[in-house]
């Protein structure tokens, strides 16, 4: 990774494929998950966006795929969700991981944690499992250490993923840059320059896909990454957006 001076994202044009985190880049980050703030003007976006790149936009995010489907409605486009163990295609159809036996085990025991710590949240998502403690940061290494723990005693099955104030057990199997490609192996994304906007750690994995494919990587706000371009803030990512459009 990389921490050095990186510029704006060239202008999008209609032979890309755009692909979104939601956290942090669609929307503000909440103090939980349920607290979020989504702008009413958020699922017209997207419809006018994937009107201009005849379909190809996707929002790609660690959120629970009925979640995202519901605030985003009616945008019927693509998403991928829990970080892409779901997906929605463009014709609606729905493809879901089966869960992961291995979770079964450690799913009792994150849980239990949090339900004896203030401020710990599980957000238990089916596919994987979310240890917040935004509320509780002076948790934050024991949340990574039972999560990392249950990674390493899953027999590889399994990984600790770390993100924002918050650590996911999940599947090898899952991981935004897995969506992204799923997607663009798939009309109308398929040949298309692909363009991929987040902020997480967990978004690293879809910059390194999208890098490889020569397309545009795009980290918002601070801190070291491998994306190749900058967007300061959640408003920027808006502004940018709106500029795509108007050309």
């Amino acid at each position: 990774m990389c921490d050095g001076r990186r510029h704006e994202p060239p202008p999008l044009h209609r032979g890309q494929a755009l692909f979104l985190d939601f956290d942090g880049t669609l929307v503000e980050i909440a103090p939980a998950p349920g607290l979020v703030q989504v702008p009413p003007e958020l699922p017209h976006l997207l419809g006018e966006l994937a009107d201009r790149l005849a379909g190809a936009v996707a929002v790609v995010s660690g959120r629970p795929l009925d979640e995202l489907a519901s605030v985003l409605a009616p945008f019927a486009g693509g998403i991928a969700g829990d970080h892409g163990l779901e997906r929605r295609c463009i014709d609606g159809t729905v493809t879901r991981c089966l869960v992961h036996p291995e979770l079964d085990r450690f799913r009792p025991v994150i849980a239990d944690f949090a339900t004896r710590h203030d401020g710990v949240f599980l957000e238990d998502k089916g596919g994987s499992l979310a240890l917040h403690y935004r509320q509780a940061p002076s948790l934050a290494a024991r949340c990574h250490a039972l999560v990392q723990r249950a990674a390493q005693a899953s027999n590889g099955t399994l990984a600790a993923v770390a993100g924002k104030m918050v650590i996911e057990l999940m599947p090898r199997s899952g991981g935004k840059g897995r969506a992204i490609a799923d997607f663009l192996a798939d009309a109308p994304f398929h040949g298309r320059l692909p363009v991929f906007i987040g902020d997480d750690i967990t978004d690293e994995d879809g910059f390194a896909v999208v890098n490889r494919l020569a397309g545009v990587s795009v980290h918002v706000g601070g801190g070291a990454t491998i994306a190749r371009h900058n967007l300061a803030t959640v408003g920027d990512v808006w502004a940018w957006l709106a500029r795509g459009l108007a050309n």
